[in-house]
This record gives structure tokens, C-alpha cells and sequence, in this order.
């Protein structure tokens, strides 16, 4: 099943962090906080103004992007955990950096 958002809404996957940290201490599901980090499945084609003017989104599919904790409704999908969000509810978008260098000047 596809699911295509409508205007200005994004469909995301949450990112789920790595169940141990530093020391290798297992974290429980029931203690771990939801990740704020999600990849971009779909998008909608943009927000429309009241002059029917269609303005299209900043992101798009395969963006890795960060959203508020209490952001977007929750749905399921073929046993699948997705969100809805606005663009608007967007903080950021992850972009990959170059490796650094390391030489001086």
C-alpha cells in the first residue's frame, strides 16, 4: 500500500537509536525516549496559498530530518510505524558532511 500525504503534510519513519550506549548499558524499550529523528518516505505537493498558488516543500524523499517530540499523528501501516507531520514541524534537515581533512593551513 502507498501512501500519498496531501499539501503540505510528510509521511516519516522514525530513526530508532542503538539499543546500548557508551559503558554497554542496555537501555529497556519501556525506559528509551522516542527518537526525534526520522527519514522522509513521502511528501505532499506543497501548501497552497489563498491565491491557489502552490508553494512546494523544502524536503523531500530520503531526507533524514529532526521534528518536535510531540509532533504528527502516529499510524501503522502494514505492521510498519510511521508519522504524518506538516512541514512546519520540521526543525531541521541532516545533511551529511565531508570527512574532515585534518591538515593545517
Amino acid at each position: 500500500m502507498n501512501v500519498r500525504p496531501l499539501h503540505d503534510r510528510i509521511l516519516i519513519k522514525r530513526i530508532e537509536e542503538k539499543e546500548t550506549v557508551k559503558g554497554g548499558i542496555i537501555i529497556p524499550d519501556t525506559a528509551k525516549e522516542k527518537p526525534q529523528e526520522a527519514e522522509v518516505v513521502a511528501v505532499g505537493n506543497g501548501k497552497k496559498t489563498e491565491e491557489g498558488k502552490v508553494i512546494p516543500l523544502d524536503v523531500k524523499k530520503g531526507d533524514r530530518i529532526l521534528f518536535g517530540k510531540y509532533s504528527g499523528t502516529e499510524i501503522k501501516i502494514q505492521d510498519e510505524e510511521y508519522l504524518i507531520i506538516r512541514e512546519d514541524e520540521v526543525l531541521g534537515v541532516l545533511e551529511a558532511t565531508k570527512a574532515h581533512s585534518g591538515g593545517k593551513k
